[in-house]
């Protein structure tokens, strides 16, 4: 698949555009419509073959199988869970909070919380697309692992007091669970894979763009010199300039993946993705609902710290 589509994004780029081979602006557009059309594609298929296992794992049952465990085994099930969630930290919140009011043990939830935006569906299928399968693979591994540690830390620390009180004053019912057949399954893996990519679309375009500059016109030189691998502070000055900022795989990687070609180290790219998509300004203006604000403050000081340490053993290792 990948040789067809070079061979269309050069045929679009400089036969029917007629754009200069090797320019700037040829290789910003043949960066776009390569790198549109595979992701697309991967993202349609991935998302379709996960929707079909989430069917499996409504909310009320995982809430259940959650709350019935010992918590650092529910901190690996919740972090494992959350590879099959929605795409950004705002969706995941609301499990979250359903978590939280079933009684699901504090840790287990943050757990939850940061590997649902960090590690999912569409982070596997651009990774492996931009970086390969190992670059998708250590990352994934990587992610889980830090969102078992941050969970299992918040956890410890016993800070269900810090946890707006009327939370755990409501009924979360515990429904059943209605069988599917495997045509509704199929049916709504359909529905929702076209549902997530009507959604996301535009996102996907926005950042391959942006990606498509920077892989075309961004000096080399500059991002080097600011974020290189001799620079000490480049991996929490990314974080840093990631927590703010609000996005999901599908807009951050793509931008990523330029910015890496560019001269910046591969820890320090994976550390801003890792604090874009987990940790972001929306994300917590919804979760002051009901954690309180010194919670707020160390979930992402933990959380920081974890993804900085972990940029700067992927800038060691790879």
């Amino acid at each position: 698949m990948s040789i067809l589509l070079d061979v269309f994004a050069d045929y679009m780029t400089y036969q029917v555009f007629e754009i200069t081979k090797g320019s700037k602006l040829g290789d910003a557009v043949n960066f776009f419509i390569y790198d549109s059309l595979k992701i697309f594609i991967m993202l349609a298929i991935i998302i379709f073959f996960v929707s079909i296992i989430r069917t499996y794992f409504p909310p009320e049952r995982t809430k259940q199988l959650l709350s019935h465990k010992r918590e650092f085994l529910g901190n690996i099930l919740a972090a494992l869970l959350g590879i099959v969630t929605p795409f950004c930290s705002c969706s995941a919140v609301p499990v979250f909070i359903g978590f939280v009011e079933s009684g699901v043990p504090l840790g287990v939830t943050f757990s939850f919380l940061i590997s649902s935006p960090m590690v999912n569906e569409v982070a596997l299928v651009l990774l492996w697309g931009m970086f390969g399968w190992k670059i998708a693979m250590i990352y994934i591994s990587t992610g889980v692992l830090v969102a078992i540690i941050s969970g299992y830390i918040i956890g410890k620390f016993k800070l269900e007091h810090l946890v707006e009180e009327y939370v755990y004053q409501m009924k979360v019912g515990q429904n059943e669970i209605e069988s599917m057949t495997v045509a509704a399954r199929l049916q709504y893996a359909k529905d929702y894979t076209k549902e997530i990519l009507r959604k996301v679309w535009l996102y996907v375009v926005i950042a391959i763009s942006l990606g498509g500059f920077i892989h075309g016109y961004a000096p080399q030189d500059f991002l080097a010199d600011y974020a290189g691998k001799d620079n000490l502070f480049a991996v929490p000055l990314a974080v840093l300039v990631g927590v703010p900022l609000y996005s999901n795989a599908a807009g951050v990687i793509p931008i990523v993946y330029a910015l890496m070609e560019k001269g910046m180290s591969m820890g320090t790219v994976l550390a801003f993705m890792m604090s874009v998509t987990a940790l972001s300004l929306p994300e917590m203006i919804i979760l002051r609902n009901v954690l309180k604000p010194k919670l707020i403050a160390i979930f992402v000081s933990i959380l920081a710290v974890a993804i900085t340490l972990t940029g700067y053993m992927f800038n060691i290792v790879l």
